[in-house]
Formats: structure tokens, sequence, C-alpha cells
């Protein structure tokens, strides 16, 4: 792919963001692998993000990704514009009144706990151990410890492929299990959320210990890309890798975590290609002992090299 020809003909309005044509993903993914990108804009400002969507053709695709913790890019990169939210232009997080706080889609989960901490708002500890952006929890209702985004949210303002400024409630998220009804297409840049009011001794105690079950149950100084599938109804996912003897499982560099069995590692080099192969083959592996197909939670996405294409399992 070549980027730098991308938008050429194209009556584009002056972009105050960054546009880097043929961007290496893997320097993005926390996996540390998969192809480029072939243009990147990272906007300054929601209106910066605005004016380029409106320009830009319908013909031309558009990803959008947050910090790569929870993201796979194949090894054929991505075709048309990736969009990413930088902290400095979507990173604010400030206190309203009423126990809210508003929050720009490029801020870090973990910023946003210690900011509701300093705040005395409970309820947001769960967040101090998702290593992603709000923009992503938003879109994926991310959750851990008993505690998800729907519980916290209030409102959230997103763009839409044609540049169009949208509202959104709680209704028109339509949260489920780790699953927005969001229209695709709408790229979330600020939300509201809100938490009871509570000590800074039991907020800190509380996230305290999601720390403390991070570092002793999750590799998390590892290449991953956190949990690698959705739990089940009425199990969880490792034990269900468990049962099916994918524990240490490995497929190249690529292979499900001895400590945590669903989270999958970069333990070298491992292809884009080897990743998601390891994933197929551990859906099929655990449908074939428990008759349970897991979903992904990881987002896989761009193309796959000509000739390794990976088929996902089907029953």
């Amino acid at each position: 792919m070549d980027g730098s020809g991308l938008l050429n003909g194209i009556a584009l309005p002056p972009l105050r963001g960054k546009l880097t044509p043929d961007a290496p993903m893997d320097k993005i993914t926390w996996f540390r692998t998969g192809g480029c990108a072939e243009l990147l804009f990272q906007p300054a400002d929601e209106d910066d993000l605005a004016a380029l969507l409106a320009a830009l053709p319908m013909e031309i695709p558009v990803t959008i990704v947050g910090i790569g913790s929870n993201l796979m890019v194949r090894d054929g990169g991505i075709k048309g514009v990736v969009i990413r939210l930088p902290p400095k232009g979507f990173g604010a997080v400030e206190l309203l009144p009423d126990g809210q706080l508003q929050v720009g889609a490029g801020a870090s989960d973990k910023r946003v706990a210690a900011v509701a901490l300093e705040a005395g708002l409970g309820g947001f500890h769960f967040l101090h151990g998702i290593p992603g952006s709000i923009g992503g929890a938003l879109r994926m209702n991310a959750g851990a410890n008993g505690v998800e985004m729907a519980e916290r949210f209030v409102s959230a303002r997103a763009v839409d492929r044609r540049g169009v400024v949208h509202q959104l409630n709680a209704e028109a998220m339509a949260y489920r299990y780790r699953h927005s009804g969001a229209p695709d297409d709408l790229i979330f840049t600020q939300c509201v959320l809100q938490g009871p009011t509570d000590s800074a001794a039991s907020i800190k105690a509380a996230m305290d210990a999601v720390q403390h079950h991070r570092e002793t149950a999750q590799p998390v100084r590892e290449k991953t890309g956190g949990s690698t599938f959705k739990n089940p109804d009425g199990t969880s996912a490792w034990k269900e890798v468990d049962r099916a003897g994918c524990r240490g499982f490995r497929i190249g560099d690529a292979l499900m975590s001895q400590m945590h069995c669903n989270f999958m590692i970069n333990a070298g080099n491992a292809s884009g290609h080897d990743l998601e192969l390891l994933g197929e083959t551990v859906r099929r592996r655990v449908f074939e002992t428990s008759g349970i197909l897991l979903e992904w939670e990881i987002q896989r996405i761009g193309a796959f090299e000509p000739g390794r294409e990976v088929a996902p399992f089907i029953p």
C-alpha cells in the first residue's frame, strides 16, 4: 500500500492534525505485530476530525483505533484512513457538578480512575485495571471486577462517517455484555460519566485490589492484547480454554499464557497470522471439548497477506 497518494484530488479543508502515510501499526498495538495503515490521521480536536470525515469520499474506508491494547492488526495492513485520537486533543478529564466527569475519548482508563479517586467518586476502580482508552471502553462496554461502563455512563458525543456530530444517551448506546449497539460508524470524542461519592480510603483499597489481581493473575508485562475471548454464559473463557488443554498451547511465537490462559501472548516475533491462527485453533478445540463456541474479545482488523488467510472456525 502507498498511502501518500490516497487523498490526491480530494478537496480537503485545512487540517491541524497529523497525517502519516504507510504508518506501521506494530508500533501501536500491544502485540507489536501487524502491517501498515495506508494513512494514519491523528486529529487536533473534534472539529478537525469532523472536517476530514466530511470531506472524505464515502468509498474510502475509515478505521478507528485506540491505544492498541485490545487490537490485532493483520499482516496485510489496513486500507484507507486509520484514525487515532491523541491524548493532547482528546485526553482531558474534568470534574463536573453532581459527581460527574467529562472525559475525552483519548483519555486512558487508568487516568480516569485516578481523577475519580482525587474527586472522591466511587465505582471507577475497575478502569484502573483496563489498559485501554475511554473511546474503546465506550464502544465495547468494557468491564472488570464486576463493574462495566454501562453503569457509569451518562451521555456521549460522537462524529459519524459524514462528519456530523451526535449526542447519545444511554438508550442510544444499547449496552449489553461487552457490546454497544451504537452505530458502527460513530467515532466517540467525549463522554460524561457518573459515580457515587465515596471515601478516598475505600476507593484506593478497591484500586489496589484491582492492581494486585492484575499483577498476580495476568501476564501484564508480556506483549498481549488482554482477554482473548468473551466469557460465555455460565462459565469463564479461561476455564474452557484450560479444559480443552490449551494452557500454554503455542503456534510459532504465539501462545496462550500459562499464567492466565485466556491471554494470548506474542512471545517473540509472532505474526498477525500466527496469533489469529492460534485463536481460531483454540476456538475449535474448546468447541470439540465442551460444545461452547467462544467469541473473540480482541478486535481483529485489516487484510490478510495473500496466501496466509485464517478462516474463522465455524462448527
